[in-house]
C-alpha cells in the first residue's frame, strides 16, 4: 500500500491489523444529466469514461482532474480483491468522507446509503462478495451545490471563490478501506478520563452478540511500554461500562496527565474473547486529560490555562480540503507550535482524524466546529443534528478536544436575536452536545448572540492598539464590545454568567508576499509592519485582565484569503521565532 496516496491507517482511535486501502485510481464519471441510475451504472458492468485519485475530489488537482465547476452528480468504479485469508471473516467497507449524499453497491447489490459531508459511514459487505473472480465496487455521490440549507462550511455556491468561501467539494473526499472482523466483534469503545479520581471509565459497544455467548473483555494499560493496569470482565449486554484504576502510590491515585507541554499518551489493548476464543484485538490511546470552568477561570487539568488559539481553516492548494499526505498534516502541527500557539480553532470543517491524532501526540489543543448552513429551514435541523452527533460520536477519544462549537457567527440562525425557533435550536445544540459528553465545553453560537455557553467568545478585527486595549480592561466593557457592530454577545434575553471571556477571532492582517492577489481584515506593507501589527493586536489580548485566551486569524492564506501567517504552501511570511516571541513571548497574560 506504500504507492497509494493516503496510505496511513485512518482510523487511529481503534486499530486492527487486518486491512486493506482502497485509495488511489478508481473510474469516474460526471453525471450531469442524471443517467447513471438510469442506465444501470450501480451494476457495475457499464465502464465509466474518466479516472480519478481517490481521496481527492474532482476540484482539487491530487485528484487528477482538477475542475471546479459544477457537476452534483458523480459516480465512481473500481474492482478489488478480498485477501484470502480473510476466509469465513466478515467484511467491513468503510468510508471516512462522502459530500453529500452517498450510494453504495457491491456486485450490483446496494450496501450502504449515507447522507451528510463530514462524517464516516460503514457497511458489512459479506454477503454481497463474489467467491470467484473480482469484485466491483461503485459509489454514486450526490452533492447540491446551490443548497444553502446544506452543512457546508466555507464551500462557496457560486462559480468562483469569494471573499471568505473556497472551492467546493463533491464526492469522496477521506479514505476508503475494509477490515476484516469476526462474527462478533467491537463496534466501538468510548474513554472518559477522570484525573481526579485517576480513572478511566471504559464504554465498550460489542455486535454480533447473541444470549449463549460467554464473552469478556481484557483491557491493557502502559504507559511508554511500561504496563499499569490490567482489567478482564465480562460481557453480558451490547453495551457494558467500566472503570478501570491506574495507579496507586503511597495511597495516593496519580497519573500522567496529558497537556500541550506534556501530550502524554496511555496505550490500550483491547481482546474481545468467545467462548474462551479471540475474536477480536483493537489497540487504540488515550490522554488523561480535564478541561473544566471553575469560579470563571479556564482551566486544564485543575489549574488556570491561558489558550493561545490560531484560526486553521484545513484548505490545501493541491488538496483542498483533503490534506495531501499524513506528513503535510504532521507539518500544520508543528508549524502552530513552533509559532508560540497551544492550540487551534479547526473552522468550519470536520477535520481528518489524522489531524487530532498529530495533536493527541504532539500536543495542541483543538476546539472543533460543525461546518454550518447559510440558511436556517427545518430540513437543515434534521440534517444538521444528525451529522453533529456522528461528528462528536467519531472524535470522542480524542483528549486535544476541549470544546465543541457547534455554530459559528449566527451562520444558518441569521435571526437568532428574535427568532424563537433558531435560538431554541441554539439552546439545543448546547443541551445536545452535553448530553453526548460531559468532560468537554460547548460553545452555542461561535462570536456573538450567544445562547446557554459555558465560553463567552467574541470575534473582533479592531487593528488599533489602543482602542484594544479599552474595549478589554473590564467584563463588561468587553461583554458590550459588540454594540457598534449591531450584534450582542448574547440573544434572546441571555445574561452574562461570569463565563470566561476569550477573543476567538481577531487580527486576520493581510500580507502579500508573492504575486497571489487576496484580501485580508487589516494591511501591512513589509515584514517590520506586519510584525508590528501582529504584536499591536496580540498585545492587548496578553495584558488584558479579563481575557482568558484568544485565537488569531489565521494560520494560513487560503485561496484568495492571504491574511495567513504562513503562505497557502505553507511558507513562513517572517521567521517562526519572531511570530513565537509575539505569541508566546515576554508578555505574560494577566487574566484572572
Amino acid at each position: 500500500m506504500t504507492n497509494l496516496p493516503r496510505n496511513d491507517y485512518p482510523r487511529p482511535q481503534f486499530v486492527r491489523g487486518s486491512w486493506v486501502s482502497l485509495n488511489g485510481a478508481w473510474e469516474f464519471a460526471f453525471d450531469d444529466s442524471r443517467a447513471g441510475r438510469k442506465e444501470k451504472w450501480h451494476l457495475g458492468g457499464t465502464a465509466l469514461s474518466g479516472q480519478i485519485q481517490v481521496p481527492f475530489t474532482f476540484e482539487s488537482k491530487l485528484s487528477g482532474i482538477g475542475e471546479p465547476g459544477f457537476h452534483d452528480t458523480v459516480w465512481y468504479r473500481r474492482a478489488f480483491d478480498v485477501p484470502e485469508d480473510w476466509s469465513g471473516k466478515r467484511v467491513l467497507l468503510h468510508f471516512g468522507a462522502v459530500d453529500y449524499l452517498a450510494s453504495v453497491w457491491v456486485n450490483g447489490e446496494l450496501v450502504a446509503t449515507h447522507e451528510g459531508g463530514h462524517t464516516p459511514f460503514s457497511a458489512d459487505i459479506t454477503e454481497a462478495l463474489q467467491s470467484e473472480g473480482d469484485n466491483v465496487l461503485v459509489v454514486r455521490a450526490e452533492d447540491f451545490s446551490l443548497n444553502l440549507s446544506l452543512p457546508r462550511g466555507k464551500q462557496f455556491w457560486q462559480p468562483k471563490s469569494r471573499g471568505i468561501f473556497y472551492t467546493r467539494t463533491t464526492g469522496i473526499w477521506q479514505s476508503v478501506w475494509m477490515e476484516a472482523v469476526e462474527e462478533t466483534h467491537l463496534a466501538k469503545v468510548r474513554m472518559t478520563p477522570n484525573i481526579d479520581k485517576g480513572e478511566l471509565e471504559i464504554h465498550a459497544c460489542v455486535n454480533g452478540l447473541s444470549k449463549d455467548d460467554s464473552l469478556a473483555l481484557k483491557v491493557e494499560v502502559s504507559f511508554k511500554g511500561t504496563p499499569v493496569t490490567e482489567d478482564v470482565y465480562g460481557l453480558k449486554a451490547q453495551e457494558e461500562v467500566r472503570t478501570v484504576l491506574l495507579q496507586h502510590y503511597n495511597g495516593f491515585r496519580r497519573c500522567h496527565l496529558w497537556s500541550p507541554e506534556t501530550p502524554n499518551l496511555y496505550d490500550v489493548k483491547f481482546t474481545l474473547t468467545k467462548n474462551g476464543q479471540i475474536v477480536d484485538e483493537v489497540t487504540s490511546y488515550f490522554g488523561m486529560r480535564k478541561i473544566s470552568v471553575e469560579n470563571g477561570r479556564l482551566m486544564l487539568n485543575n489549574r488556570f490555562y491561558y489558550m493561545r488559539l490560531v484560526l486553521d481553516q484545513g484548505y490545501f492548494p493541491d488538496g483542498n480540503l483533503t490534506p495531501p499526505s499524513d506528513d503535510a498534516i504532521k507539518k500544520d502541527v508543528e508549524l502552530m507550535k513552533e509559532m508560540g500557539f497551544n492550540g487551534a480553532r479547526k473552522h468550519q470543517k470536520l477535520e481528518d482524524p489524522r489531524y487530532h491524532y498529530w495533536c493527541d501526540k504532539l500536543g495542541l489543543l483543538v476546539w472543533s466546529e460543525a461546518a454550518n448552513a447559510y440558511q436556517y429551514s427545518f430540513e437543515y435541523v434534521r440534517r444538521f443534528t444528525k451529522e453533529w452527533q456522528e461528528s462528536i460520536d467519531r472524535d470522542y477519544n480524542h483528549p486535544c478536544i476541549v470544546a465543541w462549537v457547534p455554530l459559528n457567527e449566527s451562520w444558518g440562525v441569521w435571526d437568532i436575536k428574535e427568532n424563537e425557533y433558531q435560538q431554541q435550536h441554539a439552546l439545543a445544540m448546547y443541551h445536545l452536545t452535553r448530553s453526548l459528553d460531559k468532560s468537554r465545553l460547548v460553545v452555542s453560537n461561535d462570536g456573538w448572540e450567544h445562547m446557554r455557553t459555558d465560553l463567552l467568545t467574541i470575534h473582533d478585527y479592531e487593528a488599533s492598539q489602543e482602542v484594544l486595549e479599552e474595549r478589554y480592561r473590564t467584563a463588561e466593557s468587553s461583554i458590550h464590545s459588540l454594540k457598534p457592530h449591531t450584534k450582542l454577545s448574547f440573544a434572546a434575553g441571555m445574561q452574562y454568567e461570569g463565563q470566561p471571556i476569550l477573543v476567538s477571532e481577531f487580527g486576520g492582517i493581510s500580507f502579500k508576499k508573492s504575486e497571489w492577489e487576496g484580501w485580508g481584515y487589516s494591511g501591512a506593507e513589509n515584514d517590520e509592519d506586519f510584525l508590528a501589527k501582529l504584536k499591536a493586536v496580540v498585545d492587548p489580548m496578553l495584558t488584558s485582565p479579563v481575557i482568558q485566551g484568544f485565537c488569531y486569524t489565521q494560520l494560513t492564506d487560503v485561496e484568495q484569503e492571504i491574511n495567513g501567517l504562513v503562505t497557502y504552501d505553507r511558507t513562513p511570511k517572517v521567521p517562526l521565532e519572531q511570530i513565537r516571541s509575539i505569541v508566546a513571548g515576554k508578555i505574560a497574560p494577566k487574566s484572572i
